[in-house]
This record gives C-alpha cells, structure tokens and sequence, in this order.
C-alpha cells in the first residue's frame, strides 16, 4: 500500500551548484509544479511548468544544476539552468518579500520528457492545499506529514535516491490566520533538504466530527530547521565563552501560497516583456 503516489517522487530534483575549485557540490532540494490555467477536454493541463527550491539556494548564483532520474535503469543525467538565459532575460524569480525563502525558475518540461527523463510534477488544481483548502480540510497540529528531499548531500549513486522521512504539525494555526509566514513540523531535517516538498500523509480514519484526510496534498516547502541555542558558561568569570547552535527537530514550512505568489511575478515580468515587444 503506497501513502505517496510514485508521481510525487518523480517530482523531486538534487539542486547543486560548482565550489570555487569547479567541484560539483549537491546541495539543496527542489520539487517540479505546474501552474494549472486550464485543462482540455481530454483533461490534459495547460500552464506552466516550473522548479521551486528556496531563495537562499539559488540568490547568489549565476547556474545551478538540477539531477534527474532517466527512465529505465539508465544512470541519471544532469541539466544547467542559469540565471539569466540566452536572451538576457531573468530566470531566477523571488519572492517580494526577503522574508519568504521560495524561488521559481521556469522550465521546459516537454524537453524533459522528449530527453527521457522520469519526471512528473504537482498540479496546482488538484495535488495542493493553500491556506484556504487545509482550513477547508481541517489540517491542523498532529497531521502527519512526509519530508521529501537530498539531506546532507545524499543524492544516491547513479541514480537520484529521494530521502523520505516522516513528521507531523507540531504549529499551524498561526498561519492558517496568516500572523506567520510559516508552519512548524516536527521532522529532522538538514542541509541539502531546503527546498523539499512537504506533504500530507493521507489517513483512513479520524476523530468524530472531523475530516478524514485521504488525499495526500502538497502542503509547503521546507525552508530550514529551526535551531536553538546553548551557551556555555565559564565556571570562573561566569560569562558567555561558547555558543553551539543545535537542531531542535523541527523544521519550517512556507505554505504553498508563497509559491503561487512567486508564480506570479514571473508571470508580471513576462507580460511586461511582451508588453515592450520583447518576446511573443
């Protein structure tokens, strides 16, 4: 019995980026979402599709590279995005506010697919849930949840290994009434899992008079742990010497409405350009 669609792995990519001595360094997660505008008739979408990992990540680079999966058993193949493309126009896309740590970078996911690549991505009218549906669904502190992403750098071997660790809410109620820009889990995580996908763990039964949550939705992205700190105190001055920060297990979730609010400034800075008759 599966409790995370395979699809939803397929989404998650290692995010890394070149040291100052040319070594390849993976070092973040990102996760693959598609801004659904509409569907066929046939119910295939129409949108687009795009990368979502953490400012942090990709603020001061210029490239990044993202690691996918082939399909079959073929090793996996490594692609370059820059930050700037051929044309000169921006790629990298934060979020206005410098207290939310969500980037978008737009991508060609039909290439993906023509190069073979095992991929697929979250659809913004069915696999999430904002604000407004997890008040709808009744999520609330002791939800379970599943962290997917890259912790410390593990990627696998030739083949993107998705790390997939359990939590639950620990604090969300304080976002449901948008006095905090994120929600607690309490679940490790580490460098190399920024940027991952957060999602609810569907359940089959529910205390009387609530939801039954049988629909695993993307809920957020990971945007760090949260640490605390521990002084220590010298036994002859009793002053400050040293202090460790730790991790105190719980990690830190922006809700998936920044990342639509980051969507749409891509999608401002397009109008823009086709406003200036820069692109079609």
């Amino acid at each position: 019995m599966a409790l995370i669609p395979p699809g939803f792995i397929d989404t998650v990519v290692a995010i890394g980026i070149d040291d100052a001595e040319g070594k390849r360094k993976w070092i973040a997660s990102g996760f693959i979402f598609g801004k659904i505008k509409s569907r066929k008739s046939d119910g295939n979408a129409l949108g687009k599709v795009y990368l979502i990992t953490n400012r942090h990540v990709v603020k001061s680079q210029t490239k990044a590279y993202l690691r996918f999966n082939s399909k079959g058993k073929e090793p996996a193949k490594i692609f370059k995005i820059e930050s700037k493309g051929k044309d000169g126009n921006i790629q990298f896309f934060t979020h206005p506010n410098s207290k939310i740590d969500v980037a978008v970078v737009p991508i060609n996911y039909d290439i993906l697919v023509k190069k073979g690549i095992q991929v697929d991505y979250f659809h913004s009218d069915k696999n999430i849930a904002n604000i407004e549906k997890m008040i709808e669904e009744g999520i609330t502190e002791g939800d379970f949840v599943y962290v997917l992403g890259f912790p410390m750098g593990l990627i696998g071997g030739q083949r993107n290994a998705v790390i997939v660790r359990s939590g639950v809410i620990a604090r969300i109620q304080d976002t449901l009434d948008n006095s905090s820009n994120t929600f607690l889990v309490d679940a490790f995580v580490f460098p190399g899992n920024s940027g991952g996908p957060v999602i609810l763990k569907p359940e089959l039964i529910s205390i009387t008079g609530t939801k039954t949550h049988k629909t695993p939705y993307l809920l957020g992205i990971v945007q760090s742990y949260v640490p605390y700190k521990d002084v220590a105190i010298s036994s002859q001055t009793n002053k400050p010497r040293i202090i460790f920060e730790e991790n105190s297990g719980l990690a830190a979730i922006h809700p998936i409405d920044f990342i639509e609010e980051t969507i749409q400034v891509h999608e401002k800075y397009v109008d823009e350009l086709r406003a200036k008759g820069k692109i079609k």
